[in-house]
């Protein structure tokens, strides 16, 4: 019998893995590999313009923004001159673009026609995630130890700041409401703030876990998707009331996450070298379908929802050069 159990056992493990090895294939396409060469160190967030086919990707350790043609596939310009840039929004109505700098907490803004700086705010230090709410024309900023600034986009200027405990990470605006959810992961939670008042109204724990850095938001079943590093957790909490509803093992070093709508599913983009693909059975279960090797240390990227596509940022590392890599999600 022994022979038999190992052999029926052998068999179970490979068509486990032939499985998962089709979801793989039949979920995620690589369809465009975009070469970053003489970029150097960490890169972090990215941004889009959808009319002109640009890509803009914050190379943080390489003080630069490099801009990509994607009907080209190649990168056509390097913006120089950020210091080690982390959030990025692109605001196509004004032709603007807004970079959150670590150095110095600088958030400069590029016409992006011809890449010249015409504004910048002084955030004294660690400017980091940047997000447009387009309903006011305000762009978001989080910096230092413990802030968001807000921006009047026509004009550039702050017009105000909401005071936080610690430095804020990624963070989320509701549309059809008027919360910002912030992560907070030097304190393990979750910040609510009401935007029309400028104050935070909520804080929510992140249970057991630490450094809680990406986030993403599905407001239609009123739940918030939780990306920890340790251990690597996908938290799902309830924006009702924010308790927390599910927890799913991801993969180590998560530093996106982003939710599929039209799929119901989350991307956990994770250094470890995977995009976890977490499917959603309802607004309280979810499920890892699938795991899709990248590289080391590829954990930023960005979800274009309607053109199904989901670019990530690969870091050089020994052989592996730095570039962007496009999976088409079928």
């Amino acid at each position: 019998m022994k022979p038999f159990l190992l052999h029926s056992a052998f068999l179970v493990a490979f068509c486990v893995c032939m499985t998962v090895a089709r979801a793989e294939e039949g979920t995620f396409q690589l369809k465009q590999t975009i070469s970053l060469p003489g970029v150097e160190g960490r890169i972090d967030h990215f941004a889009l313009d959808a009319s002109g086919e640009r890509l803009f990707v914050g190379a943080f350790g390489n003080n630069s923004i490099e801009v990509i043609d994607l009907r080209k596939g190649e990168r056509v310009h390097s913006i120089t001159g950020p210091g080690a840039p982390q959030g990025i929004a692109y605001v196509p109505e004004f032709n603007r673009l807004f970079i959150a700098n670590d150095k110095g907490g600088i958030c400069k803004i590029y016409d992006t026609k011809s890449f010249h700086v015409v504004g910048e705010l002084d955030l004294k230090d660690d400017a980091d995630n940047v997000r447009y709410d387009e309903a006011t024309k305000r762009i978001y900023v989080g910096f230092g130890s413990g802030g968001i600034a807000i921006i009047n986009t026509p004009d550039s200027k702050q017009i105000g700041s909401i005071k936080l405990t610690a430095h804020p990470e990624a963070f989320e605006l509701e549309k059809n409401g008027n919360r910002i959810f912030v992560n907070v992961p030097k304190d393990r939670h979750v910040t609510v703030i009401d935007r029309d008042k400028g104050e935070v109204i909520a804080t929510w724990k992140a249970d057991l876990t630490f450094g809680n850095f990406p986030m993403a938001l599905d407001e239609a079943n009123h739940r918030l998707f939780i990306g920890c590093r340790l251990p690597s957790k996908l938290l799902v909490l309830n924006t009702d009331s924010g308790d927390i509803v599910a927890k799913v093992d991801i993969s180590g070093d998560p530093d996106e996450v982003f939710f599929d709508n039209k799929r119901h599913r989350i991307y956990a983009v994770c250094g470890a070298g995977k995009i976890d693909i977490i499917d959603q059975a309802g607004a309280n279960s979810y499920k890892t379908s699938a795991k899709v090797d990248t590289a080391e240390g590829a954990r930023t990227g960005f979800f274009v929802a309607d053109r199904d596509r989901l670019f990530v940022a690969v870091p050089h590392r020994g052989s592996q050069q730095a570039e962007i890599r496009a999976y088409q999600i079928e």
